[in-house]
Formats: structure tokens, C-alpha cells, sequence
């Protein structure tokens, strides 16, 4: 490395944010990148481990070192394409990623980790300043014919390799714009959306061809598609939400998250609301939004809620709470579980843990309550945790809008899981393993969300990868796409 004595010379420094009473008044992104000047001190801080235990937290297992210490050494270019061989989009993960690679980063034993996402962040954003990237066109075509199914990060990544690879990709997207999840599930502050339409310019001029408004199932059959085309690729997501089984379910006012936010993220689009909101606006304005679900969505549920103005926020998670700190020489280099607090919940929200709802409460079909009780999670005999409920704890909660963020169970199944009579794992997800990612139907793969089952961004770019590795060596026989 350049400074092996980086990391106890140089204090980590993050990105900074703008102020809370600021950022709430606009759907713009307010994180601030570091100078560049920073940013190769930050570098410095790669402390030639040894181990490169970040490779392995990686989901893509970028070269972490490497690219740090290219920073460093102020040959940006050079960190950018160190950067590029192992992700497609690292705009994307620089911004969303929860960076399992600084969980296991050596200096994280002491809570003090390389600032792995800032830099990473910081060199595809100088790539694109600069014009390093630039459209990779195949040298030749191959003559083979490829359909990736759904937009989201593993369809683009698949996509983009495949093109790459000299194959003819066509990518069909339901939705009226391209990014899937990116696009409508996650809010511009986290991820302004010219992000995605930058890399949509450059994959078309890597030859993939773009078809929205398709939806696979419906528009057009999965039969035609694999009549059509040499290979199918399914990377639709996870999009069937977990749902809230219980008494007065019915009543208005309980909405699934995402309905919430694709309707958000299409008004900051520019869309009017007929188009944003066809079945009727959902909004937190002056309301008492309850949250359910403690993770990533709950908390785009929370920022979005604020910035909308909601009257009150509160968030419940039926777990526990988690410790404050992680016991290092347990977890480490693991990702550990702790108490985080997002962005969106410093901003300002109730959370209470160890709750479970009961029932929904209202009148003239309207909510205006839930019935909640406290809930102890104890070990049975055989060691499996589960819940009771503590008694005499039950408790109502003021509510007018209720956002359901519980997480997702699989892929739809009405359409094209059913059309393609794909073999579902016993998760309900499309059957198919990591090294081939062939589903149980001749020419079909799976990848992302759809096959895994609800994950990362970064984890969809990973599959994406390889299962374009997996078809191009499945059509040609042999294959230089990396995995």
C-alpha cells in the first residue's frame, strides 16, 4: 500500500449531511461528497491487512484495496476501472449500499473502518465528471438473440454484460420507466433517478435494447419469448409485499409501502397525479403515520413521510431491540445486528420494538387505531426462539395512515412465474442454483430478487453478473464475461 501508516495517522471522515431542518424540504439527494483531496487521505487510511477481509463482505468482491490505494496514489482512472471489473454500477451502491465491506474491514475491530463507500462513491462520479465512461461496445456480435425480463439492478447488470459480451439484449420493463426497485422503490434523497438514466444512455449505446411498458405474462407470453429469443432471463424481484393478517385489515387508510412510494417518487418525476396516483393519492400530510417493519423500506417510508409533513411518525418493529454495540470477537468480520438509526429516523419518528399488532381500529371504514401488544422472545426446548405476548400490555396507537414495510415473500406469481411453470424453491422463489442459474425450463434463468429472494442492490448486481456468464458460456460454449 501507499501509507502503511495511513490508518494511525488519518482520522475517518465521512461524507457529511446537510441539516435536518434543510434536507426535509427537498426530494433531492443531501449527502455532500468529500473534496478529492480528502478522499485520497481517506484512502491512505487501506491499511495493507493482509487478509482483505472487505473482498469476502463484498457481495461483488470489489477490489477494495486496490482502488484505495489508486485513490491515494491520485491515478483515479486507473482506481475506476479497478472499480468497473467487478461492479456495474457503482453510482448505485455508493449511495444505497449498507457496506457490508466496511462491517468487515480489519479497522472496524476498533468501530473505525476505511471509508470504503465514500471513496467508491467518489470515483465513479469523477469517472463521470471527467467523461472516463464511455459506452464498451462489442468488438463482434455473436448472432444470439437475449431477453432479460425486468429493469431492476440484477436486469440492468445482466443485460449490460450480455451486450458486452456481443449478444443482441432486449430488456422488457412492465413499468413505464427503467430501474425497477431503483426507480420506484427507493426516494430520490437517497438516489436521485439521472443516476439510472446516464447508465440507460450508455447501455443502449452498448446495443441493449430497451421495451417498456411490456409486461411479460400479460403483454406478451413467456411461450413467445422463449420461441423468440436464444435465452430468457427472469429478474423481476421480490415483489409480493408481506401482508398484515389481521382483523380490520380492510379499512382504508392501510396501504402496502411501496404503493406509498412509487407514488412519491413518479410526482418527483414530473408526473401529474392522475399518472402518479391512478387509483387515488396516498399521502402522510398532516396525518399519524404508524410504520410496520424496521428495516430499509420502514425507514424510505419515514423520509418520505416527513418530507410530505406528516402530523406524527411512529415505527414498530416486532423484534427486539438491538444492542448498542456488537460483541466484535463474535460477529466480526460478519455483518453484525446493532441499534442503527437511518438517515430518515434521525429526521425524527417514534420507533418501539417488540411490538406486534393486533387489530385495526375505525369507523365509516376508515382507520384511526391499532390495538398493539408488547411481545417477549424466549427460546422453546429445542432452542428456537419465538414470541409471546406480554400480559396486561396491550396499548393503542393513534393512526391515519398505515405504511405495511414487512418485507417481501417472492415473485408475483400471477403471469409469468405461472405462464413459465418455472420449479419454485421451498421459499417460493424461482429454482435455480449459482453456478448455471438454469431454471427447471430449458433456456430460462433466474437471477437478483426473484431467485434469492428479497436482498441488496448490491447482491442483485452480483447475480445479474453471473448469470449473463452463465448464458453466455451456456449459448457459446466458453465464456470471458467475469464472474
Amino acid at each position: 500500500m501507499g501509507k502503511p501508516t495511513g490508518f494511525l495517522e488519518i482520522e475517518r471522515r465521512e461524507r457529511p449531511y446537510d441539516k435536518v431542518e434543510t434536507r426535509i424540504k427537498s426530494w433531492k439527494e443531501f449527502v455532500r461528497p468529500l473534496p478529492a483531496a480528502e478522499v485520497r487521505q481517506q484512502g491512505a487510511r487501506c491499511m495493507d491487512c493482509g487478509i482483505p477481509f472487505c473482498h469476502n463482505g463484498c457481495p461483488v468482491n470489489n477490489m477494495i484495496p486496490d482502488w484505495n490505494n489508486l485513490v491515494y496514489r491520485d491515478q483515479w482512472q486507473d482506481a475506476l476501472e479497478a472499480l468497473h471489473s467487478t461492479n456495474n454500477f457503482p453510482e448505485f451502491t455508493g449511495r444505497i449500499c449498507p457496506a457490508p465491506c466496511e462491517a468487515a474491514c480489519v479497522l472496524n475491530i476498533d468501530d473505525n473502518p476505511v471509508t470504503i463507500k465514500t471513496i467508491e462513491c467518489a470515483i465513479v462520479d469523477r469517472g463521470w465528471e471527467e467523461g472516463w465512461i464511455t459506452p464498451q461496445v462489442a468488438a463482434r456480435k455473436t448472432g444470439k438473440r437475449i431477453a432479460v425480463v425486468g429493469s431492476g439492478p440484477a436486469g440492468m447488470a445482466c443485460a449490460q454484460q450480455l451486450a458486452r459480451a456481443g449478444h443482441s439484449v432486449t430488456l422488457f420493463e412492465k413499468a413505464d420507466r427503467i430501474g425497477g426497485l431503483l426507480r420506484y422503490g427507493i426516494p430520490d434523497f437517497k438516489m436521485e433517478k439521472h443516476f439510472i438514466d446516464r447508465r440507460v444512455r450508455q447501455m443502449e449505446g452498448e446495443g441493449v435494447e430497451f421495451r417498456t411498458g411490456v409486461e411479460v405474462g400479460t403483454t406478451i407470453s413467456v411461450k413467445s419469448l422463449l420461441e423468440g429469443y436464444d435465452a430468457v432471463a427472469l429478474t423481476g424481484g421480490a415483489e409480493a409485499p408481506r401482508d398484515l393478517e389481521v382483523p380490520g385489515r380492510e379499512l382504508q387508510g392501510i396501504h402496502f409501502a411501496m404503493d406509498f412510494l412509487t407514488q412519491q417518487n413518479k410526482r418527483v418525476a414530473g408526473d401529474e397525479e392522475s399518472r402518479a396516483a391512478p387509483k387515488g393519492t396516498l399521502s402522510a400530510k398532516g396525518k399519524h403515520v404508524i410504520v410496520i417493519g424496521g428495516g430499509d423500506t420502514g425507514s424510505d417510508c419515514i423520509g418520505t413521510s416527513t418530507r410530505q409533513g406528516a402530523a406524527s411518525i411512529t415505527q414498530l418493529e416486532i423484534l427486539p431491540r438491538p444492542p448498542d454495540k456488537e460483541d466484535k470477537g463474535l460477529t466480526w468480520p460478519d455483518w453484525p445486528l446493532k441499534m442503527r438509526t437511518s438517515s430518515s429516523q434521525e429526521e425524527g419518528t417514534e420507533r418501539d420494538f417488540a411490538v406486534l399488532t393486533k387489530r385495526a381500529v375505525g369507523s365509516n371504514g376508515k382507520i384511526e387505531a391499532l390495538e398493539c401488544v408488547r411481545v417477549e422472545w424466549v427460546k422453546d426446548a429445542a432452542g428456537r426462539m419465538g414470541m409471546k405476548e406480554v400480559e396486561g400490555s396491550a396499548f393503542q396507537l393513534k393512526a391515519d395512515l398505515v405504511l405495511l414495510a414487512m418485507g417481501f415473500v417472492g415473485p408475483m406469481r400471477k403471469g409469468m412465474i405461472e405462464q413459465a411453470q418455472v420449479e419454485l424453491d421451498p421459499r417460493g422463489n424461482v429454482k435455480a442454483n449459482v453456478t448455471d442459474y438454469q431454471t427447471s425450463v430449458p433456456k430460462l434463468f433466474a437471477a437478483g430478487d426473484m431467485r434469492r429472494g428479497q436482498s441488496l442492490v448490491v447482491w442483485a448486481i452480483r447475480e445479474g453478473r453471473q448469470c449473463a456468464r452463465a448464458i453466455d458460456e451456456s449459448l457459446m460454449g466458453t465464456t470471458d464475461l467475469p464472474r
